[in-house]
C-alpha cells in the first residue's frame, strides 16, 4: 500500500474504460487519492458510473470534459480542481492525440493537433502546477508524464506522434532540475504497447511473441507503477524515464 490518504491526484485523458487513465484513477484511488480526472469526447453515462466507482473507494473525485488543445485549458483545469477539491499534489499527464500520418502525409495541421495535446497541454499543466505548489505548504509534489518509448525505436507512420511524445521525454528531465528544490519530482513512463481495446486478433496475434514474459501490457501495469512514481517511497527518484514494458522486443 502506498497510503496516498488525503492526496489529490489530477489525471488527464481518462475517456474510456479500458485506457491507461481509467486504470491510473482507479488504482490511485484505491490508495487513498482524491481524483479528479479530465476527459474528452467520452460517453456521458460512463463517466457518471466510473466516476461512482471510484468514490466507492471513500475518495473525493471529480471530472471535466476539456478540450486540452485549447490554449487555456491547462490553467482553467487547475482552478476547477483547486476549487472543487484542492490543490493537487500530483499530476498525471496522460492524454494523447495521434493519428496516422508518414512522410507523405505528414502536414502543418497535422503537426500543430498533435502539438497542441501532446506537447502544449502537458508543459503549461506541468508549470501551472508547481507555481501553484511554490506557494502552497505543500512539501512533497508528483509529476507523472505518459510517454511512448520514442528513444528506443522508431514508429513509422507516426512521426508526429513520435516527435511530440518524443519532446515529453526532454521536457521531464529539464523540469526535474528545476522544480526538485520545491519538493517536486518529475518522472515519466513508457508503458510500452499497452492493450487498451485498439488491438485486433490479427494484431495481437503478432505481438505477442515479442513479449518474453508472455503476454501483451494492461492498463494496470502502467497504473501501478504510476502510483508508486506517486508514493512517498518514490521521492528519491525524478527525471527519469520508466521504460516498463514486460521485456519487449523490437524489431
Amino acid at each position: 500500500m502506498y497510503h496516498l490518504n488525503g492526496s489529490v491526484a489530477l489525471i488527464t485523458g481518462v475517456s474510456h474504460e479500458n485506457g491507461i487513465g481509467a486504470a491510473i484513477c482507479t488504482k490511485l484511488a484505491s490508495e487513498g487519492a482524491d481524483i479528479f480526472f479530465t476527459h474528452w469526447g467520452a460517453n456521458t453515462d460512463w463517466v457518471k458510473k466510473f466516476e461512482d466507482s471510484l468514490r466507492e473507494y471513500g475518495v473525493r473525485c471529480g471530472n471535466i470534459e476539456v478540450d486540452l488543445a485549447d490554449p487555456g485549458a491547462p490553467f482553467n483545469v487547475l482552478e476547477i480542481v483547486t476549487a472543487e477539491l484542492g490543490l493537487p499534489a500530483i499530476l498525471v499527464n496522460n492524454a494523447a492525440h495521434s493519428t496516422s500520418d508518414g512522410y507523405m502525409n505528414l502536414d502543418a495541421k497535422t503537426l500543430d493537433d498533435h502539438y497542441a495535446v501532446n506537447m502544449r497541454a502537458t508543459f503549461l499543466l506541468s508549470v501551472e502546477f508547481a507555481r501553484r505548489f511554490r506557494q502552497s505548504s505543500m512539501r512533497a509534489g508528483r509529476i507523472i508524464n505518459l510517454t511512448s518509448g520514442q528513444a528506443l525505436g522508431p514508429m513509422p507512420g507516426e512521426l508526429a506522434y513520435a516527435a511530440t511524445k518524443g519532446a515529453i521525454s526532454a521536457f521531464t528531465l529539464s523540469l526535474s532540475a528545476e522544480v526538485a528544490p520545491l519538493g517536486i519530482t518529475v518522472n515519466a513512463v513508457n508503458p510500452g504497447p499497452t492493450d487498451t481495446g485498439w488491438m485486433n486478433e490479427e494484431i495481437r496475434h503478432w505481438i505477442l511473441p515479442k513479449f518474453p514474459l508472455g503476454r501483451i501490457g494492461t492498463p494496470e501495469d502502467a497504473a501501478r507503477l504510476v502510483a508508486f512514481l506517486a508514493s512517498k517511497e518514490a521521492e528519491w527518484i525524478t527525471g527519469q524515464v520508466l521504460n516498463s514494458e514486460g521485456g519487449f522486443l523490437r524489431g
